[in-house]
């Protein structure tokens, strides 16, 4: 490997000059020379078994660190330390492949690219210089059962916090079964040299791994176990210190804790480390690495502020350093760029392929470029820094607080292409902040090329992260902010102005948004992305369509991440501003430094190790699974390369439709034959159905490739041979039901009939002969299996569809009729096993003679529907035996004796054996145009040649000429009346279709019309009433009456009504519909028709169409009685009332009227909600009404007579009714309207006397009642009652005393009597209604203490103590509170110039109705102790509202709006974990990856919470339920989980998390050892080990 300078290295050749041209080709050369160390890593994944030579070639470009031409050493150890276990692969034999116990070989020299093949195994997009074929990566081929046309995203694509669930990390073992068959070739340039591990690395053994691969994964990993040994060891930590970035070029560069730079060749083997004795070592940790384009140069950044550049050849001394200036130094007015000391560098990079021109940001959002100038060495160097973005710290504390911080999240010069571009030199940077995007060039000046903002879509308070990766072949930039990624095209531009440099120009070409936070992105190759998301899953994403093909979780991999943003940001991210939606809930870590990808290999630094993975092309794929033994995915997905409905551009498939049909299809077709022959060898108990998934696959396979030769001739040979034809057959079938396949050979044919016949599945087998392509058949042997199986569907298609031959079909199914003809009159016909194909021949003409294929129904085209209709219509209708083909001399005959041939012999044939069937098959050709006569000349022209054969003369066939021979061939061969019944519905109806086409005598249609009107069956009666209808609309007899009569005797109904109608009888017309019993609900709209005025009906006919009515009422009510209303109202409100007194049914009445008054309540789709009476004429029927309510509707009677006028009842008429029907509300409101109070309440106490009366003997009863159950409903229903008229009573008094005139009284003392008489009429009112309802409530409770005193079983069932004794008394105080409040207040009204006038205030009304009761009461009750029960509750009502009132007084005294307002906000306080693990122990506390365990426990208690709710809720609500729960009688109790009880569960102690104010978190376990026994904590407060804060 040469330098690009030549010669050794001294200090002055590292100057700019390196930049000249002779860089640029040197570069190329390069490339190339590096190839080997390239080669010896890509040869580590092959593992072939070369030994390594002693003495390694010198490299005067890296000195010591030269890489060898061979590749030994890696190799050995990555086939000895794979990450996961591989499979034997016995049979395939790669070139210079040694055996594991074969001896070592002479190393031989190799070139980069030793030949095409060898390039094909290298998984690089990288353009080629040779024009070779570019092979992108792979993406994971599931193994799997898989459908064709589209795969499905995977599962795993879920947001972080949802993925609970375990990961499994076992991989697919391998088969038991034989060894899988060598069906590839490892010389083919597709077979990447990934997919050659497998053999190698099994043959040399494998060691222990952590994390087992399928072989068919979309990435294969790799740990690098030298590397993790020296770096990553214990022993290594401790000398270099802890690994903290990474940088992969041509060699491996990793960074560490202790300011050293270690760097690895690809056989893992340190050779060189950087620092060791220099200021670098004093500098603090490496937090950012970048390698020159030529690989001779290394660039450190480290954490407080220093950047170094290091000779690789020369790593004594740095080549640059550029200090941080000091703090104090930003005081002064003018001072050097740079960045500030203490301030962590965070990405660092070279501009071009210069050496000395660096670009640099840091922590705190400040970038620089660094140019050194010419010089002898690096004392003689000055450095010049520009400041690109970002301001220094104010020295000023608020102005510096008042600034909004920002950092530097991604960064990336934009590196060399393979192709000199305009940009090279111009030193273009991107940088990412938080807010925005900028794209910078630092040559010949800084200068800002692109600034774009933050997308609009990323997610809202989401998690703030950044990244970008530059793609330099096409100037694609990728850059992802949050969960949105951009890519964006850089265009150049070449100005005017030679010596200027170009101008850029940037454009968004596609945007993607992810499920969760994307944290690094990396190029794969030229249209791959590697998306890393913050819950650690890498996405493999194709450029063009930003489609996510593959999805691989690296949470096991323990990617190193470092939290770099987060203190900085801490015043965006901790700023609780809801409105603003730029700011971020949780700033995300940093991955960059360890996600690093490098020519399509993807490294990982992990915590503890280094892995490096590959993407697998298609051919590894499908290597791996048929290996694996799983043919049938391998089959499936090389399918899905082959159709493109897989991801080409991954997987390593051209885009060219030919081009990669070419590749797979030859493998295909190999994979197909050798997954047969290893299949077909297989003798298990599973072979028969992985024999049918593979037929199914391999259908699938040939059909996507258009390989049916194949299929059914080498496939199906080898199914035949194994005598499994049958499972290709039934795999065959759904394929050509979908129109998949189209044609097959004789032979499948043969063994597709065989098949279905064998399975007794002639009709499924049938349809599928139908959708084949008749052509293709043998037709001497299809015809003949057909016959032989009775498959007149496939040989009718085959007939017409493959020789045009429409008569030779009708021939063979007249000769199944014909053979039926013949059976026994004594035996049923229908079970012949004939009769099912012979009467196949009525659909076939149906068919045929209107332009139609059979059986599939597809129109024919116009010249082969003519040519059909007119042979099968000269053939049939011939009037003698015809010979068909012509010319064969082949004549069908009817019957056995020639001389007895019938005239027009296949027409009786037909007929005799189903008439009603020909009929309907001639109905629907008659609709066809075909027999309207036109175009005869060019028919007759046509049919010169027919199907082929000679020609013949046939008449034009018309519908005239049709009816008229049917006529004749009935009358001449006796067919029975059941039969020419037929012929005549069949002329009926088509005489008024075809008018103009069919001319017939009157005596002709007379005698049909006759026929007709005698039906011959019942079964037949309705069609030949429809037939006479069609009949009679085209034909009209001379003598009507004697039509009436023929159709009364038939009782067609229907026809009488059009010809009465059409004639005026409209009488006639009535009768009869009320003779009709098909149509009765019509019989209201005849009658509607019949009393229109439009009619023209005399005053003798109205009379007796309403006479007719009349006759009928109680017909009519039976039908519908709301449209009898109606119809009545309506047309005839005249026969209202004599229609009310025919009727004897009092309900009827009663739902008449209620249709005529109240058509709302009517529960029917014909009711209207307004009355079809006028207004004037209701009050006619209100009386009967109300008597009817009272008996058949009692609870709506108060209602309605409250809404009539005073003047429309009298009462006289309608208060016996309603006291006999117990409706006394009613009463009450009848009688307070017309001013009968006292009247209205001399009924009320009456009634509640006799409810008190049933209640307590129904108590006293409640002993021997027979049913305890049922007299508990009536207790209920009696104290409903009681409370119902209760309220009847408050409202008769409220409304008198509201309206109530005091009259002036003498002043009077409290302590003399009050007389009843005294008293106003209102007062008196309330009297009456206390004391009623004082009496009830003191009887009802007494009842009840004598039963709870001497109880019994059955009283004990029937009575409910506690809520009988609460109804009453709640009666009571119901009472007392409606007094006091319509007594204590004086009674407003408007004066006439409306303002209110307040009469005088008579407050001692209530005492006066109080003492009158208690007057009242001492002369029914000898001592007050009766009532004290009463009185208690009397006054505990008034006790109550004051206590009602003062709370709520206080409620609405407090400010409940604050309060409730400090709650929420409380209940919203909480804390963000400051990390995902646990501050003592390191484990994962919360997040992804921390098992399933956590949802179950979610939901667990998710679900106790919901349960305690309904609990809550019961207990809140009262009733039944509420009291059975309080008594533990409830129907489940509820299962609340103690504190108690989880200290007993391992897994909760394990998962209960400590979360302080400062953010820390920690187990409850690692801070409490009681509460890790399980034993109860003696902490009540916990404080923070590192902050020592409180909760």
């Amino acid at each position: 490997m040469s330098s690009p300078s030549g010669g050794s290295h001294s200090g002055g050749d590292n100057e700019d000059t390196e930049a000249d041209a002779t860089t640029r080709n040197d570069h190329g050369r390069l490339e190339q020379s590096i190839g080997e160390g390239e080669k010896d890593f890509k040869d580590a994944e092959v593992g072939e078994n070369e030994i390594e030579n002693d003495a390694l070639p010198e490299d005067d470009a890296f000195g010591d660190f030269a890489i060898p031409a061979d590749q030994t050493a890696w190799q050995e150890e990555l086939a000895l330390h794979e990450d996961y276990p591989q499979l034997d692969r016995e049979h395939l034999h790669s070139p210079g492949a040694l055996l594991a116990d074969e001896g070592p070989t002479t190393p031989r020299a190799k070139s980069p690219l030793e030949s095409p093949d060898d390039s094909g195994s290298i998984p690089d997009d990288t353009p080629s210089l040779y024009g070779s074929q570019v092979s992108s990566l792979g993406r994971e081929a599931s193994p799997g059962a898989r459908k064709i046309a589209s795969r499905k995203t995977s599962a795993a694509l879920q947001p972080f916090e949802r993925r609970f669930e375990a990961r499994p990390t076992a991989s697919r073992s391998p088969s038991s079964r034989a060894g899988s068959p060598a069906f590839l070739t490892p010389h083919s340039r597709q077979i990447s040299v990934s997919s050659q591990i497998s053999q190698i690395s099994s043959q040399g053994g494998s060691a222990d791994t952590d994390t087992p691969q399928a072989p068919w994964d979309v990435v294969r990993w790799t740990k690098l176990r030298k590397i993790t040994g020296q770096a990553f060891s214990e022993a290594g930590k401790r000398n270099f210190g802890r690994p903290t970035c990474l940088a992969v070029s041509a060699l491996i560069a990793v960074g560490t804790s202790k300011g050293l730079l270690l760097g690895f060749d690809y056989h893992q083997t340190l050779k060189i480390i950087i620092g060791q004795g220099t200021k670098a070592t004093e500098c603090g940790s490496i937090t950012a690495l970048a390698i020159a384009a030529d690989y001779s140069t290394i660039a450190a950044g480290h954490a407080n502020g220093h950047i170094f550049t290091w000779e690789i050849n020369r790593p004594s001394q740095p080549f640059l350093r550029i200090p941080p200036i000091e703090r104090n130094s930003l005081q002064q007015a003018k001072h050097v760029d740079g960045h500030v000391a203490n301030t962590a560098i965070l990405h660092v990079g070279f501009l071009g392929t210069r050496h000395t021109a660096l670009v640099s940001a840091d922590a705190v959002g400040m970038a620089f470029s660094h140019l050194a100038t010419r010089g002898l060495g690096p004392v003689t160097r000055t450095i010049n820094s520009t400041r690109l973005l970002g301001r220094y710290p104010s020295p000023d504390p608020q102005t510096e607080q008042s600034r909004k911080p920002s950092s530097v999240l991604a960064f990336s010069p934009l590196p060399l292409g393979n192709v000199e571009q305009p940009t090279d030199n111009m030193g273009v940077t991107a940088l990412l902040t938080p807010y925005l995007l900028v794209v910078v060039s630092t040559t010949p000046t800084a200068q800002t090329q692109h600034k774009a903002p933050r997308p609009k879509e990323v997610s809202t308070h989401g998690t703030l992260s950044g990244c970008l990766a530059w793609f330099p072949a096409v100037k694609l930039k990728a850059a992802g902010s949050g969960d949105v990624l951009d890519v964006k095209i850089v265009d150049t531009y070449e100005p005017r102005d030679t010596s200027k440099a170009p101008n850029l120009g940037f454009h968004s070409r596609s945007r993607w948004r992810a499920e969760e936070a994307i944290v690094a992105v990396q190029w794969l190759g030229r249209s791959v992305l590697g998306v890393l998301t913050i819950s650690q899953r890498l996405l493999i994403v194709e450029d063009g369509s930003l489609q996510v093909t593959d999805s691989i979780d690296l949470l096991h991999r323990h990617i190193y991440h470092q939290d770099l943003f987060s203190q900085h940001l801490q015043s965006v991210v901790e700023q609780l501003n809801s409105a603003d939606p730029s700011l971020h809930g949780v700033v995300a870590d940093a991955f960059y430094m360890s996600f690093r990808v490098y020519k399509g290999r993807t490294f990982l630094l992990g915590l503890n190790d280094l892995t490096v993975g590959t993407l697998s092309n298609w051919a590894d794929r499908l290597l791996a699974l048929m290996e694996a033994g799983d043919h049938i995915a391998a089959i499936r997905l090389a399918t899905d390369y082959y159709a493109g409905s897989a991801n080409n551009v991954t997987v390593g498939l051209p885009d060219d439709e030919m081009v990669r049909h070419r590749l797979v299809k030859e493998r295909l077709l190999a994979m197909i034959k050798a997954s047969l022959n290893y299949t077909f060898s297989q003798h298990d108990e599973g072979r028969e159905a992985r024999l049918r998934e593979l037929a199914t696959v391999c259908f699938d396979a040939c059909i996507s490739m258009q390989e049916t030769d194949y299929l059914f001739a080498s496939a199906f040979d080898m199914f035949e041979e194994a005598d499994e034809d049958s499972i290709f057959i039934s795999t065959l079938e759904p394929y050509v039901l979908d129109g998949d396949v189209t044609t097959i050979p004789p032979s499948v044919v043969k063994s597709l009939v065989s098949y279905f016949i064998s399975e007794n599945q002639a009709a499924r087998l049938e349809e599928l002969l139908c959708r084949l392509d008749p052509l293709s058949f043998d037709l001497d042997q299809i015809t003949m299996l057909c016959k032989q199986h009775s498959l007149y569907d496939a040989l009718i298609f085959v007939w017409t569809q493959g020789l045009g031959d429409f008569v030779t079909p009708l021939i063979d199914l007249m000769s199944l009729v014909k053979l039926l003809e013949e059976w026994s009159e004594d035996e049923n016909i229908m079970q012949n096993p004939f009769y099912e194909s012979a009467a196949k021949v009525y659909p076939y003409l149906a068919y045929s003679l209107t332009g139609r294929r059979y059986p599939g129904g597809v129109l024919m085209g116009d010249s082969e529907a003519d040519s059909a209709k007119s042979d099968i219509y000269g053939y049939l209708f011939s009037g003698r035996p015809a010979e068909w083909p012509q010319g064969s001399h082949n004549v069908f005959r009817t019957t056995v004796n020639s001389q007895e041939e019938p005239a027009f012999p296949y027409l009786v044939l037909l007929l005799m054996f189903d008439t009603p069937n020909f009929m309907s098959m001639l109905n629907e050709a008659f609709e066809d145009p075909f027999l309207s006569g036109n175009d005869e000349e060019s028919r007759s022209s046509g049919n010169a040649q027919t199907s082929g054969i000679g020609s013949r003369q046939s008449h034009n066939m018309t519908r005239q000429y049709v009816v008229s021979i049917l006529l004749d061939v009935m009358k001449q061969n006796g067919f029975e009346p059941e039969q020419v019944i037929y012929l005549d519905m069949f002329i009926a109806r088509s005489l008024s279709k075809y008018p103009g086409q069919l001319v017939l005598s009157g005596s002709l249609l007379n005698a049909i019309l006759q026929r007709l009107c005698t039906p011959p069956s019942n079964e037949l009666r309705e069609d030949c009433q429809l037939s006479v209808e069609y009949l009679l609309s085209a034909y009209h007899p001379p003598d009507v009456s004697e039509l009436i009569e023929n159709l009364q005797a038939a009782r067609f109904f229907q026809v009488l009504k059009s010809v009465y109608r059409g004639a005026g009888m409209l009488t006639e017309l009535l009768e009869t519909y009320f003779e009709d019993p098909s149509d009765k609900d019509g019989t209201f709209d005849c009658m509607a028709y019949c009393l229109r005025t439009s009619t023209g009906l005399n005053q003798k006919q109205a009379q007796r169409v309403k006479e007719i009515i009349h006759a009928h009422i109680i017909e009519l009510t039976d039908i519908n009685t709301i449209l009898t209303a109606r119809t009545l109202a309506i047309y005839a409100h005249d026969q209202l009332r004599p229609s009310l007194d025919a009727l004897q049914d009092t309900h009827t009445q009663f739902m008449l009227l209620r249709a005529l008054l109240e058509p709302g309540l009517l529960r029917d789709e014909v009711a209207s909600r307004y009355s079809p009476l006028p207004q004037d004429e209701q009050p006619a029927f209100s009386e009967q009404y109300v008597q009817l309510m009272c008996k058949h509707d009692p609870t709506h009677v108060a209602d309605y007579v409250g809404l009539l006028p005073t003047s429309d009842l009298r009462l006289d008429q309608v208060l016996p009714a309603m006291e006999s029907s117990g409706v006394i509300d009613a009463a009450v409101v009848l009688l307070t309207r017309d001013g009968l109070a006292r009247d209205a309440m001399d009924r009320l106490v009456p009634h509640l006397q006799r409810l008190q009366r049933a209640f307590t003997q129904l108590l006293s009863a409640a002993a021997g009642g027979p049913d305890p159950q049922a007299s508990r409903e009536t207790a209920q229903d009696l104290i409903e009652d009681i409370e119902k008229y209760t309220k009847v009573g408050i409202w008769l008094c409220q409304g008198q005393s509201a309206n109530a005139q005091r009259r002036p009284r003498p002043r009077t003392n409290f302590a003399w009597e009050i007389k009843e008489d005294d008293l106003d009429l209102d007062e008196y009112l309330w009297l009456n209604l206390v004391d009623a309802v004082v009496q009830i409530t003191k009887s009802g409770s007494q009842a009840l203490q004598e039963l709870e005193l001497h109880p019994t079983d059955s009283g004990y069932v029937m009575v409910d103590f506690e809520r009988l004794s609460k109804s009453l008394r709640s009666n009571v105080q119901n009472t007392f509170t409606a007094l006091l409040a319509a007594t204590a207040t004086s009674s407003v009204k408007r004066s006439q110039d409306g303002q209110p006038r307040a009469h005088g205030q008579d407050h001692l009304s209530f005492l006066r109705v109080l003492r009158t009761f208690l007057t009242r009461a001492a002369t029914s009750a000898p001592s007050l102790s009766d009532l004290r029960a009463v009185l208690s509750d009397i006054f505990s009502a008034y006790a109550f509202e004051e206590g009602v009132l003062s709370l709520a007084h206080e409620l609405l005294g407090s400010d409940v709006f604050s309060d409730m307002q400090e709650v929420n906000e409380l209940r919203q306080r909480g804390w963000r974990p400051r990390t995902q693990v646990c501050e003592l122990c390191k484990r994962r506390a919360w997040g992804p990856g921390i098992g399933e365990i956590v949802w179950d426990e979610w939901v667990t208690r998710e679900s106790d919470r919901e349960v305690e709710k309904a609990r809550k809720f019961v207990e809140r609500g009262g009733g039944e339920e509420a009291r059975r729960l309080e008594r533990g009688k409830a129907k489940a109790k509820v299962a609340v989980a103690t504190n108690t009880e989880e200290l007993h569960s391992e897994d909760a102690r394990q998962l209960a998390l400590v979360v302080f104010s400062c953010r820390h978190t920690f187990h409850r376990v690692c801070l409490d050892a009681n509460y890790k026994e399980g034993k109860p904590s003696k902490q009540e407060r916990y404080k923070c080990p590192l902050c020592t804060q409180e909760t």
